[in-house]
């Protein structure tokens, strides 16, 4: 079991993720690749990544992180609201000594192969090298269902948050996981390696993720900002590439709202300009400020003044309504 000791200061410096980070999921999805737990939810996935990500990529992949045991913490950097492609270049910024000290914990009884020898001397050839594994691999296994992990992840911050602040954070550490006990001031996590990690007023970051299966999980420095990557709740279908583009997200809604205003509340799920409404609508700008005003007015999305222009944005309840089509899976056609 893992505890994680509280001090007062810890208790008032606990952050909840804004989105999915893309390294974790990354990482949690190469473990779920390899296994055969989650049938329904990971099943149809699995089949499209082994089809798509070329074997020789995927393997190397598969050396830094098993299907159990110690995967390296540099894969997965500290990343608050940075897209992919920073999260990777902070990957490939990792200093030598840490590429090293790292990799020499994996790989367990078997010697480590001439790449991973190669990787962890910061050889540059290594390091283009897993460069472009990883941007094949997260090209096939993440990016078409990012929009899909999005709403997820938003969805169980949007429900930690509202229990935050109506409850408190005993309800919130209570209610993370049901392997997660909150005995004041100790949260222990079921499941994990028997250690301890005294927080010592850094606080703890806690990010929901798509991949993480059964058992939450962290890093294994205890020298690292803490982090707690806990599962979301896991329904068949939750894995969806038809939610990469707004237009696609918003068919099961047409019936209901109409094709242009199911449109333009999809576009408010990362926030869009009223320019930005209007072109993914293929509308004039007068008719997207009509369709957000109609979709504020019924409290879907807020709407607020960045610089000269506006910005809109999906709401909770919003939210709940397009991401309905996922959590219930598509209408046969």
């Amino acid at each position: 079991m893992l505890r994680i000791h509280f001090t007062g200061q810890d208790l008032r410096r606990i952050t909840l993720a804004a989105g999915p980070a893309p390294m974790w999921e990354l990482l949690l999805s190469l473990h779920m690749v390899q296994q055969r737990d989650g049938r329904l939810v990971f099943g149809d996935w699995r089949r499209d990544v082994r089809a798509k990500v070329a074997p020789d990529q995927l393997r190397l992949l598969l050396e830094l992180a098993p299907a159990s045991g110690y995967s390296p913490d540099f894969l997965t950097p500290a990343e608050p609201l940075a897209g992919f492609e920073a999260a990777l270049q902070t990957v490939l910024s990792t200093p030598r000594q840490s590429l090293r000290q790292q990799l020499s914990m994996i790989g367990g009884r078997r010697p480590p192969s001439t790449w991973i020898q190669a990787l962890a001397g910061g050889e540059p050839q290594a390091l283009r090298k897993l460069a472009d594994a990883i941007r094949a691999y997260h090209e096939a296994a993440i990016a078409p269902y990012w929009s899909s992990i999005g709403m997820l992840v938003a969805a169980d911050q949007a429900r930690r948050g509202r229990t935050l602040v109506t409850h408190g954070v005993d309800d919130l550490l209570s209610s993370l996981h049901p392997r997660v006990r909150w005995e004041p001031p100790e949260l222990q996590v079921l499941g994990m390696r028997d250690r301890s990690l005294q927080l010592d007023g850094r606080g703890i970051h806690l990010q929901p993720s798509a991949f993480c299966w059964q058992v939450p999980t962290k890093l294994r420095d205890p020298l690292l900002p803490p982090i707690l990557v806990y599962p979301i709740d896991h329904t068949p279908g939750i894995l969806d590439p038809g939610l990469g583009s707004a237009g696609r997200a918003s068919d099961a809604l047409g019936v209901l709202l109409g094709a242009t205003r199911a449109t333009a509340l999809a576009a408010t799920f990362s926030g869009c300009t009223t320019t930005q409404m209007a072109e993914l609508c293929q509308v004039s700008l007068a008719s997207a400020s009509h369709q957000a005003g109609v979709l504020r007015s019924a409290g879907l999305i807020t709407t607020r003044r960045t610089g000269s222009s506006v910005r809109h944005e999906i709401t909770e309840r919003g939210l709940c309504l397009l991401s309905a089509r996922q959590q219930f899976g598509t209408p046969a056609h």
